[in-house]
């Protein structure tokens, strides 16, 4: 034998037994499956329902109920989508799902016979179900112990039932109709109604929010404030290296932490970049010299989310530029909030910031025609450079109540517990050859959270100051000492 020979011998005979052969299905392997069926424990995991919110469902669900007059519908939570092959974005459930149960359970449905709920959920897969090892997905061996639906059904204060029963509930009832997140099978086998005007309704009746619902956005808002501040000690750290996506990083960081996670992809914006009104990307630098736009939100654990937006300078100080456009805003967002009262028409807080945006752009020369032409339906001229809206409804979505039709929404007057943005803007892109070069590459946008009361409204966010030289002080006093860049 020669030495090549007594290598390859060496070799082939410290190949683990049964080298080469196909792994076998665990589920197919009668003493593995009988080996983890067994031994283990017994436990209870409760679910977790925040206060307030079964009960906050249940005034909900009688809401809903007396706008259809007791028909029958099917909601759906929804099922997390698919981020790459075998991985999946984590679960969000279905916001009218979550306002009419409180519930946030995976591919979970409920039947609403008038304001009588029953919730169909699936049972967790523990030992003794092959789903236990075998799915990746939902299996407690890979994603942890979960209540049962007993649990579920204490903890919501309505029956809930597995969903292999929600077929043969189904097949009791013809022409239900069912919300956007009832799967399409389960629409088609059963002659279910995909309804526009359950999203109508459930749309319309989300625009005006009930106590605990402004609890749970006075939260958000508390917790975005403190995100705002978090992200502005970091500055320094994201001027050096990191850039926009630290900053974005360590905001979202804070909503994971205080909340269910950010209420939509935060937005980082550092000169160039400040002007695009979604800057999500956020794979530029920091630079200290340029204004920094920030639009953040926390959504807390009940899924209601703030909106909050401020520019601020890196280095403490706006320079001239920067701070007459802040200016502007500033006049234009007062404005628009002045407007935010009861029996006031949606639109007028618009109109009113529109006006002064337009003024603004007039008086320095940006305009080709007259401010009254410009504001005409014909002109809109300025919107050049505020193409976006200025404002929408705000709650368990970030632009909510998104189904409702015009004259239910814009066209409606504002009444107490409507929470709303206003959010007005101007947005000069770096190659905008249209206004001068020291303006070019400079967006601000000022945006707060407005709660419509009888009186007229409330701030939820004017913890964050407005200003220009407000916002110079609470950049400064939140750097770190000796790190104004």
């Amino acid at each position: 034998m020669t030495h090549h020979d007594h290598q390859q011998d060496h070799s082939h005979a410290h190949r683990p037994p049964h080298s080469g052969n196909r792994t076998p299905r665990l589920t197919e392997v009668p003493a593995f499956t009988e080996m983890i069926s067994q031994g283990w424990g017994t436990y209870v995991v409760e679910a977790r329902v925040p206060d307030g919110a079964a009960e906050a469902a249940a005034a909900h669900r009688a809401r809903l109920a007396e706008r259809l007059g007791g028909r029958t519908v099917v909601v759906g939570a929804g099922r997390a989508p698919v981020r790459s092959n075998d991985t999946s974005y984590d679960f969000r459930a279905d916001s009218d799902f979550v306002w009419l149960t409180g519930c946030q359970l995976e591919d979970a449905v409920v039947v609403l016979h008038g304001s009588e709920a029953v919730l169909y959920a699936p049972p967790p897969a523990r030992p003794g179900d092959p789903a236990f090892f075998s799915d990746a997905m939902h299996g407690e061996l890979w994603v942890g112990a979960s209540p049962g639906l007993g649990e579920w059904e204490r903890a919501l204060g309505i029956p809930v039932r597995p969903l292999s029963e929600l077929d043969a509930a189904l097949a009791a009832g013809s022409g239900w109709w069912a919300g956007r997140a009832v799967p399409s099978d389960v629409v088609t086998r059963h002659g279910l109604e995909r309804s526009a005007e359950l999203a109508r309704a459930c749309s319309d009746l989300r625009m005006v929010k009930d106590a605990w619902e402004v609890a749970q956005l006075r939260a958000a808002v508390d917790h975005t404030v403190t995100g705002f501040e978090a992200v502005a000690r970091e500055i320094p750290a994201a001027v050096r290296s990191g850039g926009e996506r630290w900053l974005q990083g360590t905001f979202d960081r804070h909503a994971r932490t205080t909340g269910n996670g950010p209420g939509y992809a935060s937005i980082v914006g550092s000169g160039p970049h400040a002007p695009t009104l979604h800057w999500v990307r956020c794979d530029g630098p920091v630079l200290p010299d340029a204004a920094l736009l920030l639009d953040m939100g926390v959504e807390t654990n009940t899924l209601y989310t703030a909106d909050v937006t401020r520019t601020v300078p890196p280095s403490g100080r706006f320079t001239a530029e920067q701070r007459a456009v802040h200016d502007l805003v500033e006049k234009s967002h007062r404005a628009g909030m002045a407007h935010v009262k009861p029996g006031v028409n949606y639109l007028d807080f618009h109109y009113a910031a529109m006006e002064v945006i337009a003024q603004g752009l007039h008086d320095w020369g940006l305009l080709p025609v007259s401010v009254d032409e410009a504001l005409s339906p014909q002109g809109q001229h300025h919107r050049r450079w505020l193409v976006c809206g200025i404002g929408h409804h705000l709650g368990l979505d970030v632009h909510d109540c998104a189904a409702s039709d015009w004259q239910d929404y814009m066209g409606a007057d504002l009444e107490p517990g409507v929470v709303m943005t206003v959010e007005p803007g101007l947005y000069f892109h770096a190659h905008d050859l249209t206004v001068p070069p020291e303006l070019r590459g400079v967006g601000v946008r000022l945006e707060d959270d407005l709660l419509v009361t009888a009186a007229g409204h409330e701030v939820l966010s004017d913890a964050l100051p407005i200003d220009a030289t407000g916002i110079e002080e609470w950049t400064a006093r939140l750097l770190p000492a000796g790190a104004v860049v």
